[in-house]
């Protein structure tokens, strides 16, 4: 019977098994390596050979070091690590028992135990921009911008719900709580104070005001510094108010330029008239004095006229004469004593003799003895003036 007809031998003339004998084979195989695994697992728990009639129960050493080793990869899950700029808030079935400090530390692992890693030296932003009503009834454009970080985890993570929400800020209650505090800083000023003026001190009375409410929220936040972004007046109105800025500057420029003005002016007047003032003083005191010597000085001839008083009115009548005719150009000549034809060129004596002399290189023994004359007749007048005075006091 040939090899490959049916009912024949399943095998060719070569001695090789056949492609359905083949596929019987494989299937064999995957069922002895199924079977082996099986038993290599009943070993592990204590379970007998397929081979042997009698099956033997677990063992229970083995599976206490199972669960011994389950339990203590189950503690391991209870170590964690806290960073330097992180505290480490603990749970027990939800309820606080612990705030850890950076480190390596342990917990009991879940569902008993949980932590939540807070980082107190982050810095976070909030910021707003809104329009706000002033004192004196007019809409402002105020952006603000407020650094704040976590001073407290305990209070941060219970007292407040949504102490901030960095996705939205908005939702936050440090978020409302800065709004409210812009709103009130805004509220008790006017818009020129808040435009110019007090401008530098909004930023820090709102980071006052902030910090007050949050503390007696016990919200474990503590705000590092408020900016303030820009203060402004609504865009419809904008024309308007930079006008009226402009206006105010120029107001200002003025002032200083008047007050400039006044501090070099005044300082210039006021030395001019402390100057007349002095001159003026001096003056006075000059007038005075010499009132008060000739008053003392006419007490004195009135003394004297009381003595002598012919003696005292000649006296006086020739030196009030004296002092009449030093100034004049006419000459007065005693002819009793002197010649009746003396002829001198007095008007060139009295207005520059010197300068004659000076012209003429030669002597004028008239000239000489003219002058010569005058000065004894002066001098005797005067003797017997004095004279005349001794006598009558006598």
């Amino acid at each position: 019977m040939p090899w490959n007809e049916p009912g024949g031998n399943d095998k060719d003339p070569w001695g090789k098994k056949s492609n359905n004998s083949s596929k019987g084979s494989g299937g064999s195989d995957i069922e002895d390596i199924t079977r082996k695994m099986n038993e290599k697992l009943g070993g592990l728990f204590g379970n007998k050979k397929s081979g042997d009639d009698s099956n033997g129960g677990p063992n229970l050493a083995s599976l206490g070091v199972i669960a011994l080793i389950a339990f203590l990869g189950w503690l391991a899950t209870g170590f964690y690590q806290v960073d330097s700029a992180q505290r480490g808030v603990e749970f027990r079935f939800g309820a606080y028992t612990q705030t850890t400090k950076p480190g390596l530390h342990w917990k009991f692992p879940y569902p008993i135990d949980s932590v939540e890693l807070v980082d107190i030296d982050k810095s976070r932003t909030a910021d707003d921009q809104t329009h706000m009503l002033t004192k004196d009834e007019n809409i402002v454009d105020v952006g603000i911008s407020a650094q704040y970080r976590i001073k407290d985890p305990e209070d941060y993570l219970f007292n407040i719900y949504l102490a901030d929400y960095e996705r939205n800020q908005t939702v936050g209650t440090l978020f409302q709580v800065m709004r409210s505090a812009v709103r009130e800083i805004v509220g008790r000023n006017t818009m020129d104070s808040i435009l110019i003026e007090n401008r530098q001190s909004i930023a820090p009375e709102t980071q006052q005001v902030m910090q007050k409410v949050l503390d007696e929220y016990k919200s474990g936040l503590e705000v590092i510094k408020v900016n303030l972004i820009h203060a402004k007046p609504p865009q419809q109105v904008k024309d308007a108010f930079d006008d009226a800025i402009r206006a105010r500057e120029d107001r200002d420029k003025f002032k200083n330029e008047a007050e400039t003005y006044a501090k070099k002016v005044v300082p210039v007047a006021e030395g001019k008239a402390s100057r007349l003032n002095e001159d003026a003083l001096a003056y006075k005191s000059k007038i005075v004095s010499q009132a008060e010597g000739d008053a003392s000085r006419f007490s004195q001839l009135v003394t004297e006229y009381n003595k002598a008083p012919e003696v005292t009115r000649k006296r006086l009548y020739l030196e009030t004469m004296e002092e009449v005719y030093a100034n004049t150009k006419k000459v007065m000549v005693d002819t009793k004593s002197g010649n009746n034809m003396l002829y001198l060129p007095l008007n060139e004596l009295q207005s520059g003799g010197s300068s004659i002399n000076k012209s003429n290189s030669s002597f004028n023994p008239a000239v000489a003895g003219g002058m010569q004359q005058q000065r004894i007749q002066r001098k005797t007048t005067r003797d017997g003036v004095r004279n005349s005075t001794r006598e009558g006091r006598r």
